[in-house]
C-alpha cells in the first residue's frame, strides 16, 4: 500500500461521486484512459463527452474504447477546450443530425425500442438539467501535453483557465471538477500556479476546493486540484 500518486488520487476522487446513469466530461482525453475509466463508471445507463484538440489523441481514444466495447456511452469529438461552452451545448441539443449527439437516438440504439418509455424519461430529465446549466456530476481536465508524443501541443492557462471556467457552469451541485497538472515540462508550473490561484480564489460557501502535492520529490510529479461544487 502507498499514498495515491496524481492520476490514482483523481480516480478515487472520481470514483467517489460518480454514479451509474451519470453524465461526465473528460475535457483532455489524451489516449482515452480517463475515458475508460469514466465509462465504466457512468454505466450503460450514463454518457461521457471527450474531447481533445489533437486527432491523434482523438482516434487513439477512440480505437482504446472500441476494444472496451465502451464506445456506445462516449461521443468523443475534437475540438478545443477552451471553446467547451460551445461543444457541450452542440452536443447535447438533441438535434437529429450526423455531427450531433442525439439522446434519443442513442438511447434507442443501445437499448431497443422496447424501452422507449424509460429514454423518454431521461431525455426530459436531461432537458431539465441543460436548463439549469448543470449536466455533469463530475469533469477532469490533464493539463499538459499528449503522453507518447512530442511535446510541441501543450495545455496553456490561455485556454485552460476559460475552459475550467465554462466547464464548472456544467458541473451539478455535489459534483466535482478534477484537474491533474503536469508540471515538469515548460510552462507546466506557470500553469498550475494560474489554476491553483483561479481556485484558490473560489467562494468557499459555493465550493471545497482540495490541493495535493507531494512535497519532498524532485522529480515533480502530478498535482491534482478538485473542485466540489457545494449549491
Amino acid at each position: 500500500m502507498s499514498l495515491p500518486q496524481g492520476v490514482e488520487m483523481s480516480h478515487l476522487i472520481l470514483k467517489r461521486f460518480i454514479s451509474f446513469g451519470d453524465y461526465a466530461l473528460d475535457a483532455t482525453c489524451g489516449n482515452g484512459h480517463d475515458t475508460q475509466f469514466l465509462a465504466e463508471l457512468v454505466g450503460e445507463e450514463g454518457q461521457v463527452l471527450a474531447v481533445d484538440i489533437q486527432e491523434e489523441a482523438v482516434a487513439n481514444t477512440q480505437s482504446l474504447l472500441k476494444n472496451k466495447n465502451l464506445l456506445g456511452r462516449v461521443r468523443i469529438i475534437r475540438g478545443d477546450h477552451k471553446n467547451v461552452k460551445n461543444l457541450i451545448e452542440e452536443e447535447f441539443s438533441l438535434k437529429t443530425n450526423e455531427n450531433s449527439f442525439s439522446l434519443e437516438t442513442s438511447l434507442k440504439s443501445e437499448k431497443g425500442n422496447n424501452k422507449e418509455n424509460e429514454s423518454n424519461k431521461t431525455e426530459s430529465k436531461i432537458e431539465k438539467d441543460l436548463n439549469k446549466k448543470s449536466l455533469f456530476k463530475a469533469a477532469i481536465f490533464n493539463l499538459g501535453f499528449l503522453p507518447g508524443s512530442g511535446k510541441e501541443i501543450i495545455t496553456t492557462p490561455e485556454t485552460t483557465l476559460p475552459a475550467l471556467k465554462q466547464s464548472l457552469e456544467f458541473i451539478t451541485s455535489g459534483g466535482v471538477l478534477v484537474i491533474v497538472a503536469y508540471t515538469g515540462h515548460p510552462g507546466g508550473k506557470e500553469e498550475c500556479q494560474q489554476v491553483l490561484d483561479w481556485a484558490g480564489n473560489l467562494d468557499s460557501h459555493n465550493y471545497n476546493v482540495l490541493h495535493q502535492k507531494y512535497i519532498n520529490q524532485s522529480a515533480e510529479p502530478p498535482q491534482v486540484i478538485a473542485v466540489e461544487k457545494r449549491t
